[in-house]
């Protein structure tokens, strides 16, 4: 089948999902690593090329049409690599070595008057630029993709719990009605949750490694052994924007990958969490949504309107997870100097993240057509006086009633009760007045302690 698209895609990533993970392509696409490594190996030429050890000069518009090559990276420039390793080109048989492509594609474009295409790739491994390319990749998607929907999702439950702080509902402990809670309050935890998850995201630094075949930049030192190359890669790494790993084999040890991927994990069950209880909140009718005109809920039941964007984020989200978990175990290990088996695992890094950004949207949207439902909650809450017991026997207790948790449990715990079941018994009590009347104004729907406050603690 030559006619590829969306419709023929073998991953529901790029096919059925792909309006959700097109702004990914830039991060997470064979395309997107081709150029990332075309970067990182013209930067590093141009860094060569200030060395006073290394005989390679290059003026300034030299040094900026070296990095057009680059800037201006596109699909036949890709396709050019992609026939340099498969099948060869002009002079070069096919390499079947994706990083030796890009190597002599930058061969083959270097600008008119660079001359030296010996320092291209000079000491280095294929680790080398690829460790770096992929850090470059991870941390653009991470940055200008996952970070800001995520936040966009922090805004969207922020907004959820200051409009509705003070729309009280049943809690519910074990499954069972517990002490009242507000909506609002609900969702400033989930809020509080999430900002932490996002700081623990952006306090990752991912690590480059620039030291050769072994970690030990033995050709560099064999080829210019007075030049202090640890230094020259730290310097090389910070100019991508990266922190230097020290201390590697041939491969960087990817514990900061790993460490990103748990934050990330991290963000996805504080939001796993969140689309179960939504989609509880809808069964029970806490949560009212808007139904889309023209859409179908069920193929035979013309009345529904299911959570299906919640459901969405659910199994998106859970597959991300699997995958995070995955990536962080395998590519923290190489077995001695190195092995290559995680190169091929690394190439479904985008793959986690394209799951976790649906899983983002899909729950952005779903927050979008829902809206508390007050009268429901309310009834319910009228529906469940004995909510109040707690409050009951706390007040006794502080006026000395060493039964008190004993008589309000004997009146409540497996019964129906009524208030009117609760007032009698404040009837019996040997109360002063006041505290009469303080039990008798406790309500279910007033029962809600200092959940409206707290929503303030989000600022």
């Amino acid at each position: 089948m030559t006619d590829r698209g969306p419709l023929t895609a073998v991953s529901p990533l790029d096919g059925r999902y792909a309006r959700y993970t097109e702004v990914l392509v830039p991060y997470a696409s064979e395309q997107a690593l081709m150029r990332a490594r075309v970067e990182v190996e013209i930067e590093y030429l141009i860094a060569l090329a200030g060395l006073d050890e290394v005989p390679l000069s290059l003026t300034d518009d030299q040094r900026d049409s070296l990095r057009e090559v680059y800037d201006s990276f596109d699909r036949s420039d890709a396709e050019m690599i992609k026939q340099l390793e498969t099948e060869g080109y002009g002079e070069y048989s096919a390499t079947n070595h994706d990083v030796k492509a890009v190597e002599y594609f930058i061969r083959e474009n270097l600008p008119a008057g660079v001359e030296g295409t010996q320092w291209i790739h000079f000491g280095l491994t294929s680790e080398d630029a690829n460790n770096l390319a992929y850090r470059l990749l991870v941390q653009g998607a991470t940055q200008e993709v996952l970070l800001p929907s995520l936040r966009n999702l922090r805004d969207q439950l922020t907004d959820l719990a200051q409009q509705y702080r003070d729309v009280p509902m049943l809690a519910r402990t074990h499954g069972q009605p517990a002490t009242p809670t507000t909506f609002g309050k609900e969702m400033a935890v989930y809020a509080s949750r999430l900002g932490r998850q996002i700081a623990r995201i952006e306090q990752v630094d991912l690590e480059g490694k620039l030291a050769g075949a072994s970690g030990t930049y033995a050709a560099h030192h064999a080829a210019y052994p007075d030049t202090d190359w640890p230094a020259f890669a730290r310097s090389f790494v910070a100019g991508l924007g990266l922190e230097q790993a020290p201390l590697t084999t041939q491969v960087n040890p990817c514990d900061d990958l790993a460490t990103l991927f748990d934050a990330l994990r991290g963000a996805n069950n504080v939001l796993l969490d969140l689309d179960v209880d939504a989609w509880l909140y809808i069964s029970d009718r806490y949560l009212g949504q808007e139904a889309v005109e023209g859409e179908t809920g069920s193929s035979t039941m013309p009345h529904k309107v299911n959570p299906i964007d919640f459901e969405n984020s659910e199994g998106n989200l859970s597959k991300a997870n699997s995958d995070l978990v995955f990536l962080g175990d395998y590519v923290t290990s190489s077995r001695l100097q190195r092995d290559l088996s995680d190169s091929t695992v690394k190439r479904n890094i985008g793959a986690s993240f394209a799951h976790c950004l649906i899983g983002y949207e899909k729950l952005q949207k779903g927050l979008e057509k829902v809206t508390p439902n007050e009268q429901v909650m309310r009834g319910e809450l009228e529906a469940t006086p004995e909510i109040i017991g707690e409050a009951v026997q706390t007040i006794l207790r502080r006026e000395g009633h060493t039964d008190a948790y004993e008589r309000v449990k004997e009146l409540t715990r497996g019964q129906r009760v009524e208030l009117a079941d609760f007032h009698e018994l404040f009837g019996e009590l040997d109360v002063p007045a006041k505290v009469r009347e303080e039990l008798q104004a406790l309500t279910p729907a007033g029962y809600s302690g200092l959940a409206d406050e707290l929503v303030d603690d989000l600022a």
